[in-house]
């Protein structure tokens, strides 16, 4: 298969100066930074720019008011991390992807003085690994530590290890520092989070890592409703791993949101349909996508990975509840599941087309360190290497049981391949000729135009390009949901009513964003 081009800026990370005078750390200056990873050429560039990282913003808002505290994200091609002034301390997240990147810029800053605390989750499956990189590690929350090690660095008694859980009242934690992004770099700044946590330990998840203990934790919903409204953007990405764990919660959240004339889109579990009321609400509040982690359309695949899942010959019937409230659909898919054959890919993406999901995002599978699948995988001797740089769910790092590894890689090329082709982007179409529009400029200008978001990311227009769009799909939607007021559902009642209903509503909502990529 022809190799997809992709920018060098795209796949490697900025060069370090090695021939750099170091200059004396700055007293009470921190630093944090998110480190570049390479992307995946078969899926939007889009993705990286759609919002920013909760993790570091949330970690700046825990510095001491007498420190000063810049944020620098690679992924945003602006070059390498600031070094003038040359910060004292240096807190660097850590993914299995780009752990070699982390610990690139943590040799480079220690050389010239500088004082570097490692996080993330890698730190808290691999720490061994993490500890020589690293002057301290910060395993756990690190919103709970990172005030405390500021503290103990200026008073000279360090410790090598931080832990905190993630018992803390969420509702306790401070808002994240959203004043320290470039708000011309994003589509929009406003990621959320209301929910910590997920009731699924599917065992390929990262929530499933041996050491990370995150019981589900909710934030007040007036809490996030003022987030977003003191933002001041059109549009938020919840970036919760399900905001539809507690559907009372996820109710709730929807009529404090709903007063604002928003729009958003967050991840859940498919199990979301089981109220249809629910979804309604979830119109009515602005919910233009969902991010539904699918996983598989094999009942045997589902099971064995620990999900808890409505049956998969019942998933249709759900994402069409969806869509008749206007609720676009991003199905996640990951493939190379043990009971998964030649024929997997071929049968996956023809449901994709045949229930019309705007999107869709695949993944091979991977064992992530510390989980279950991980160890299965080790045990049974099928891990190919532990080059964490491939652990990113675009390369094959295990040994499938009934395909090669050859037939897994091109399979899931090939998915992409047909997904972004025209043919599959026209059958995919809604039902309702009101919604065509935007939903060809989401799959064409957010989808298929690489070559132009590797443009705005580099010359900063992310924003200017981008909310001009958005700010037109949230005027749409709020005269939708004014309808959908007004209408009477019998739906909302029997959520089986719509096998006897026309599948495409009276108006259908529609968005340029594709929901949580």
């Amino acid at each position: 298969m022809k190799k997809r081009w992709i920018p060098r800026a795209m796949r490697i990370a900025p060069s370090l100066d090695r021939h750099q005078p170091s200059h004396p750390p700055s007293d009470r200056h921190a630093l944090l930074i998110n480190p570049f990873y390479p992307k995946d050429p078969h899926a939007s560039f889009g993705k990286h720019v759609l919002t920013p990282s909760l993790a570091l913003t949330s970690v700046a808002a825990a510095t001491p008011k007498h420190w000063d505290v810049t944020y620098w994200d690679e992924n945003l091609l602006q070059g390498p991390p600031p070094h003038d002034p040359m910060p004292a301390v240096v807190g660097i997240t850590v993914h299995l992807t780009f752990a070699n990147r982390a610990y690139e810029l943590a040799r480079w800053y220690r050389e010239r003085g500088a004082v570097v605390v490692l996080g993330g989750l890698h730190v808290i499956s691999c720490p061994d690994e993490a500890a020589p990189h690293a002057d301290a590690l910060a395993i756990g929350d690190g919103v709970t530590v990172w005030g405390r090690i500021l503290c103990d660095f200026e008073n000279g008694c360090m410790q090598d290890v931080y832990r905190a859980d993630f018992r803390r009242p969420y509702r306790d934690d401070p808002a994240p520092r959203r004043d320290l992004l470039d708000r011309g770099a994003f589509l929009t700044t406003s990621s959320l989070i209301a929910t910590r946590g997920c009731h699924n330990r599917c065992g390929f998840c990262y929530l499933s890592t041996k050491g990370l203990h995150m019981p589900y934790l909710m934030r007040d919903v007036d809490q996030i409703a003022a987030e977003f409204l003191e933002d001041g953007q059109p549009y938020a990405v919840f970036t919760d791993n399900n905001l539809g764990s507690k559907p009372e919660y996820l109710r709730q959240l929807c009529r404090a949101l709903r007063p604002l004339e928003k729009i958003w889109s967050a991840a859940v579990s498919i199990d979301v349909t089981d109220d249809p009321s629910l979804v309604r609400e979830m119109a009515l509040a602005g919910c233009t996508g969902v991010f539904i982690g699918f996983e598989s359309l094999q009942n045997d695949n589902i099971a064995e990975a620990n999900k808890k899942s409505p049956r998969t010959d019942d998933y249709a019937r759900r994402v069409g509840l969806l869509h008749r409230y206007g609720i676009q659909v991003n199905g996640s898919f990951v493939l190379g599941f043990d009971h998964d054959r030649e024929d997997v890919f071929e049968s996956t993406i023809q449901w994709v087309e045949d229930n019309r999901l705007e999107c869709a995002t695949f993944h091979i599978m991977t064992p992530y360190p510390g989980t279950p699948l991980f160890r299965q995988m080790e045990s049974e001797g099928r891990l190919l290497h532990r080059d964490w740089s491939k652990y990113d769910t675009a390369h094959v790092v295990f040994k499938p049981k009934h395909l090669t590894a050859q037939q897994l890689a091109t399979g899931y090329a090939k998915c992409y391949q047909r997904l972004f082709s025209h043919r599959s982007i026209w059958r995919r179409r809604p039902k309702d000729w009101r919604a065509v529009p935007a939903y060809l400029a989401m799959s064409y200008l957010y989808k298929r135009s690489n070559w132009l978001w590797h443009l705005l990311i580099k010359f900063r227009l992310t924003a200017t390009v981008w909310r001009p769009l958005v700010e037109l799909t949230r005027r749409r939607h709020v005269k939708f949901r004014r309808r959908l007021e007004r209408e009477t559902d019998p739906i909302e009642t029997d959520p089986f009513a719509i096998d006897a209903l026309d599948p495409a509503p009276p108006r259908r909502g529609s968005s340029v964003v594709s929901a949580g990529v």
